[in-house]
């Protein structure tokens, strides 16, 4: 692979074919400064969909791309197809040249000219990229970082006698960890399939890159007779002061529990980790019940980043495939430049929990940038805060409550895994 910079330049954007693929990979390595072995490609290939990568070529040069996961993701009411967008980059020598522009542009286009997948989500490596390209930042998460000596949790977390807690060996759990992911993934807005590759190659991954300097990846499974009902991954990395008194650390990577129970247990399984001082969980959605389990809530020590950031495609079929909380009626004015399609006066009405959308030439009781709206589609994001920040402009009183209280949904989401 070889690059340069320079002013002149041909930039065409096309999917690849499967003999590009090494160079479309080569680009992602360079773009990211990744440190991955080479085998590891191989493992990424497995759940790659080649005819939803996009490159961006330089006569002949890959200069950038981007792909497409097909996921089926929860949304309120119920999971819908959804576009996932990752391993997007650009070469360093080919920056700030509109390359990321044609891509994005491009990868939109062809999901409405296609009549793909009506909403697009991604996980943003650099939150100052993605807003200008109508994502909106949809979902948060947190991540905490526990000392174990002050763990305890309230005298009324609940239990369940029937229930064991066994260690388990990762890679041969994954029906079980399966059962119980999708058992919960219905229920929580942001949580998306996991195909099988997608489980072997980067939940249970476990080469060393995968540990990064922690120890192997290891499992939790809660279950009673009739199966399991909550799991744990984590990694452990073994330490010891100075004066030999341990210090080891917990790195909670993926748990989920399909019921109160279940999940109380779990979590005790990883605090009560022998030899080791602090739990370190990421990613955890920021309305995690261990924030009621905890009897010191403030050990937590609780760190917030944005999670999945959400792009509404086509804005009829998106806001029609979701359902809401309350009744809505009312015309909004979205703005939308680079997909033009989107952009207008659109008739959102809500009743008993379903929706219709539709053009209207009816006069606009509010109108917002088609960003706002995905922060908002997944239910976590009220909009009065972006109307005090000045993105939102109500024509008729009451209209951005009317709008805000439909949409608003519990459980706040979250993606739970990166993709």
């Amino acid at each position: 692979m070889t690059g340069f910079y320079g002013d002149r330049m041909s930039l065409t954007v096309r999917t690849i074919a499967e003999s590009e693929w090494q160079a479309y990979a080569d680009v992602l390595y360079e773009a990211f400064s990744s440190s991955y072995p080479f085998e590891l490609r191989e493992r990424w290939r497995e759940f790659t969909e080649i005819d939803r990568v996009i490159a961006a070529f330089d006569g002949d040069l890959v200069i950038g791309g981007a792909q497409i996961l097909s996921f089926s993701m929860t949304v309120p009411g119920g999971p819908i197809p959804v576009a996932g967008v990752t391993s997007v980059g650009v070469l360093p020598s080919h920056r700030r040249r509109g390359v990321l522009t044609a891509l994005m542009t491009r990868q939109l286009h062809d999901l409405h000219e296609g009549r793909g997948e009506a909403v697009a989500a991604l996980y943003a490596s650099d939150s100052g990229i993605y807003g200008r390209f109508g994502y909106g930042k949809a979902a948060d998460a947190l991540s905490f970082r526990i000392p174990t000596h002050r763990s305890a949790f309230t005298r009324s977390a609940p239990a369940d006698p029937a229930l064991r807690l066994r260690v388990a060996d990762p890679s041969a759990s994954m029906a079980d960890l399966t059962r119980v992911y999708d058992s919960v993934r219905p229920g929580r807005p942001g949580l998306y399939g996991r195909p099988e590759a997608f489980w072997r190659a980067e939940i249970l991954g476990d080469t060393d890159y995968d540990r990064g300097g922690m120890g192997p990846l290891r499992c939790l499974i809660a279950a009673d007779a009739a199966g399991p009902r909550g799991y744990a991954l984590f990694r452990v990395k073994a330490k010891w002061t100075e004066h030999d008194v341990p210090d080891g650390e917990v790195r909670l990577l993926d748990l989920f529990a399909s019921d109160p129970a279940a999940y109380a247990l779990v979590w005790r399984g990883v605090l009560d980790r022998d030899l080791c001082a602090v739990v370190h969980a990421v990613r955890r959605p920021v309305d995690d019940p261990i924030m009621h389990l905890l009897a010191d809530p403030r050990r937590l020590n609780a760190v917030w980043t944005d999670d999945l950031w959400i792009r509404l495609v086509d804005v009829d079929r998106a806001l029609a495939a979701r359902a809401y909380a309350a009744p809505a009626d009312l015309v909004i004015e979205l703005e939308d430049e680079l997909c033009p399609w989107n952009a207008g006066r659109w008739h959102l009405k809500t009743a008993g929990g379903q929706a219709s959308c539709a053009r209207s030439d009816a006069p606009a009781d509010l109108t917002l940038p088609v960003g706002v709206l995905g922060a908002a589609y997944l239910g976590g994001r009220p909009l009065r805060a972006a109307a005090d920040a000045g993105l939102v402009r109500e024509h008729r009183d009451g209209a951005l409550r009317e709008l805000s209280a439909a949409m608003t949904w519990d459980p706040a989401p979250w993606g739970g895994f990166v993709f």
